[in-house]
């Protein structure tokens, strides 16, 4: 069929590239698959970041899982979101199943079940990996920015932590922070007034509340030692195969907060750390962020602005950021025009609003004469989607609606015997498993209180010492009175004078 044979040279052509790539899964047209009409990302172009979105049960998580594979057998380390629970299963081979087969016959190559080598972190009580940073390593402008302070409360922060590093105070968790501020406006008054200005009660007040904010999310576990070295995520295995790290967020879904300070502080000791990588054949690492609307929905302005600079300039290191949410109006357009991988899987049009976010979704994809995307985005099964890359050019790609391939690895969780193997076989959780609780700013702020405490004590209860002065009495000595008086010096003369004669 001469229509066949024309969008099968439009996707070669479009989909070509000279360096590696991932193969995604084959081309649709008229709702069938076109054997060996491969929709190829190259890898070269994986840096410049993409979004995974469509609504429940069409298969995000799996395209999810298909990408994180293929990028661990190119020797690119992944790190992913696990909210759902549902990722572990990387660790071990799919059973594979008739279906599978099938598929993949429709694609044009062979299924090959894999496992890969993963690595269970924690932000929480769970096991794994934990992941903490400290207070300093935040810094005031991004601590300020997390707490969504005013000018005056920022400005009262960087004069904290100026004091923490004038003093030698480690700042390490928010129990440290929390003393110096209370310090500042109680014990250490003067001092603070004296060397860095007045500082407001009410503003540390309201800082202070912000904290008890997060810390009710259950940022204390988050704050802290053993800082976690970002430099881990990018571990290859004996086989030359990337890590994929897989950050277990199924006790912390309900903690917006929690979850928004780690993913920025991650980019922020991220974009810091590596090295500027310039333009080469494949990323350093890329990060997938499951439910990404719930950085968005929770982030003030100056967090916003904070990410979306944070997107444009982290790829010019070789980082790559995948966000997965329902509807790409979660994401702001400032970010979604960041992203140059699209894979859009089908959405449903229940309401008007979801027929207007159909529309947005639509105009957000590159004009094709052989779909009409709108009503594409509505009919598209599960394990399809719409797919709109850049090829090693940087130019977009033909739109392709694509039967994709499935994950080599288990499509479940793991079991809990097999998964205390994995956390017991990893040798980052025996180097991050102990809590390190060095004295710091709360404790030599403590002993300074309590010296000066003391000091006071002793002050007072010192014995009261009278001092008495001796008044010069006016009242004359009788005897002196006697030999000064006129009548006693006269008679004296008048003897002298008898005896001369």
């Amino acid at each position: 069929m001469a229509g066949t044979e024309d969008f099968f040279d439009h996707i070669e052509k479009g989909y070509a590239t000279k360096g590696d790539y991932i193969n995604m899964g084959a081309a649709m047209l008229n709702g069938e698959a076109v054997k060996n009409a491969f929709v190829k990302i190259p890898l070269k172009t994986l840096n410049r970041h993409g979004l995974i979105a469509g609504a429940t049960g069409t298969g995000k998580t799996k395209t999810l899982q298909v990408l994180a594979e293929n990028l661990s057998d190119k020797g690119i380390p992944v790190m992913l979101m696990d909210l759902k629970g549902d990722l572990s299963g990387l660790a071990q081979p799919s059973p594979g199943h008739a279906k599978i087969d099938e598929r993949h016959e429709k694609i044009g190559f062979p299924f090959e079940a894999s496992s890969f080598p993963v690595e269970i972190l924690s932000l929480s009580e769970q096991d794994g990996v934990k992941l903490r940073a400290t207070v300093s390593e935040f810094g005031p402008v991004l601590l300020s920015r997390i707490l969504d302070l005013s000018e005056t409360q920022s400005g009262i922060v960087s004069v904290v932590f100026k004091y923490c590093d004038d003093q030698k105070m480690p700042l390490l968790d928010l129990k440290d922070f929390k003393k110096v501020l209370q310090y500042a406006t109680g014990t250490g008054k003067a001092e603070f007034t004296k060397e860095y200005g007045r500082i407001s009660t009410s503003s540390t007040g309201a800082i202070l509340r912000k904290i008890i904010e997060l810390e009710q999310q259950g940022a204390e576990l988050f704050f802290g030692e053993k800082s976690f070295d970002v430099n881990d995520l990018t571990r290859i295995d004996d086989e030359g195969r990337g890590y994929i790290n897989i950050l277990r967020l199924t006790d912390i879904q309900d903690r917006p907060k929690l979850f928004s300070t780690f993913m920025l502080s991650l980019l922020a000791e991220i974009y810091d750390t590596f090295p500027e990588q310039g333009d080469s054949d494949k990323p350093e690492l890329i990060l997938f962020i499951d439910e990404a609307h719930l950085i968005f929905k929770e982030a003030s302005k100056a967090l916003l602005d904070q990410i979306e600079s944070i997107v444009k300039l982290i790829r010019s290191k070789g980082i790559g950021l995948y966000f997965v949410t329902q509807n790409p109006t979660d994401v702001p357009n400032d970010v979604l025009s960041q992203l140059g991988l699209k894979v859009q899987h089908a959405l449903r049009a229940f309401t008007a609003k979801d027929r207007k976010a159909i529309k947005l979704t639509a105009e957000n994809y590159p004009e094709s004469e052989y779909y009409d995307t709108k009503e594409v985005l509505t009919s598209l099964g599960i394990g399809e989607a719409l797919i709109s890359a850049l090829d090693e050019k940087g130019r977009p790609t033909p739109l392709a609606a694509t039967l994709l391939r499935a994950p080599m690895s288990r499509m479940d969780v793991l079991t809990k015997k097999e998964l205390n193997e994995v956390v017991n076989s990893s040798s980052l959780v025996k180097k991050y498993g102990e809590i390190i609780d060095r004295e710091s700013a709360y404790e030599i702020l403590n002993e300074k209180i309590e010296t000066a405490e003391k000091l006071a004590e002793k002050e007072k209860n010192k014995p009261a010492v009278r001092k008495t002065t001796k008044r010069a009495s006016t009242r004359q000595n009788p005897v002196i009175k006697v030999l000064t008086s006129a009548t006693f010096i006269r008679g004296v003369l008048g003897v002298l004078k008898k005896v001369m004669r």
